[in-house]
């Protein structure tokens, strides 16, 4: 899989010695220009728009966000209570499927509680009808499976055969939206506009005999808005039409181009010797760091790597005990010498997110930097503790 993002923007110019390593380092003023973006099509579509905290969930910067957008979409019980804590607007709460213990509270804390079956929505009609009762005000909504597939990456593809995410959309009857107010796909990954409206067209003819009883339409995430090369103009226009076919209000919920290329990722050459080529071991991991490194799998791009260039790639690795916890071969900037400093792009967006103690490999800290001001801080700097305390 090839990455869509790493333009270094202005990080070109920043001193990579200015933080401790590992550590990210996330852009506030590259933050509020993505978000600009995505307000300014949500204002010429007459949308709204959710940020997705499945992929950026820093929330010290929630309050840049909620200058822009229309609240979250959250995953379950633990972002909803981050989302209720600290993110203005709405709350629209999916999951695959909802422990019955946790849904008391999910329907406390949300706008929108999203199901993926029918039969889900059916056992849990007594605890939202308690809920209801006791003054909580939500609408219920239905994920589908449009059953189209237009992903790069089939597990990162919800379309794909015997995906479980989502009612396959040719099993839909009218009995299923019984009480159900929207509908809900989320089918993209990285992608523009096309493979949206192709999705469109296949769930379109299936839910036209509902758009009388439907309040609303939440068009998942994956939709890359604030990519250079989005034909965000084309975006509004067929965001516009859906309203006037369907005279429903109209939900995205971007969560990569909420951050895209707004965080990159610190490391330190740590060692480097000869095995049939230039190998480095790195304090980066990507099997603690970076998963999706290895999941994807994906090459993330460098930060001033020498593209062309004459030199010998050197293949970097992390310093876990897994095999397979190798980042990728590069062009590096500078000399590859234990103390050296690099920077791998696009990291604010999953990969924060879904970093983990293994092996004792420790977590990078969060810095938080404005590019306008050139202010620095250090949002959270982790320790043995972090480690020790996840399991005992």
């Amino acid at each position: 899989m090839e990455t869509k993002a790493g333009d270094p923007g202005a990080f070109a110019q920043f001193d990579l010695n200015r933080v401790d390593s590992p550590s990210f380092v996330v852009d506030a003023a590259k933050l509020r220009e993505n978000l600009r973006i995505l307000a300014d099509v949500r204002d010429r579509a007459g949308i709204k728009v959710l940020g997705a905290l499945k992929a950026f969930s820093m929330w010290p910067v929630a309050p840049i966000i909620g200058e822009y957008l229309d609240g979250v979409c959250t995953s379950g019980l633990w972002e909803a209570l981050l989302a209720g804590e600290y993110y203005d607007g709405e709350i629209a709460t999916y999951c695959a499927a909802y422990k019955p213990e946790d849904l008391d509270e999910i329907c406390r804390l949300s706008d929108h509680i999203i199901f993926n079956s029918p039969q889900q929505i059916m056992r849990a009609s007594a605890i939202l009808e308690n809920s209801r009762m006791r003054g909580n005000d939500f609408s219920i909504g239905l994920r589908i499976n449009p059953m189209h597939a237009t992903g790069e990456v089939t597990r990162y593809d919800p379309c794909a055969p015997h995906s479980r995410l989502g009612f396959p959309i040719d099993q839909l009857q009218a009995e299923h939206l019984e009480g159900v107010d929207g509908i809900h796909f989320h089918t993209l990954c990285e992608q523009t506009l096309e493979p949206l409206k192709e999705t469109w067209d296949k769930v379109f003819d299936h839910i036209e005999p509902y758009f009388d009883q439907l309040q609303w339409l939440n068009f998942g995430g994956g939709h890359h808005i604030t990519r250079a090369d989005y034909q965000r103009d084309e975006l509004v226009e067929f965001l516009q039409d859906v309203k006037d076919d369907t005279d429903c209000e109209i939900y995205l919920e971007p969560g990569e181009a909420v951050a895209l290329d707004a965080g990159i990722l610190v490391g330190t050459i740590l060692d480097s010797h000869w095995n049939g080529m230039p190998l480095a071991i790195t304090d980066v991991s990507a099997t603690c760091h970076m998963p999706d490194v290895i999941e994807a799998p994906y090459r993330p791009a460098m930060l001033g790597e020498e593209q062309g260039g004459a030199g010998k790639p050197v293949r970097l690795g992390g310093p876990s005990c897994l095999a397979g916890d190798v980042i990728g071969d590069y062009l590096l900037p500078m000399e590859c010498q234990p103390g050296a400093r690099f920077a791998f792009l696009d990291q604010a967006h999953y990969s924060m997110v879904k970093t983990t103690t293994f092996n004792g490999v420790p977590l990078p800290s969060i810095w938080l930097w404005d590019s306008e001001t050139d202010t620095l801080e250090q949002v959270r700097k982790f320790g043995y503790r972090d480690f020790r305390d996840r399991l005992g």
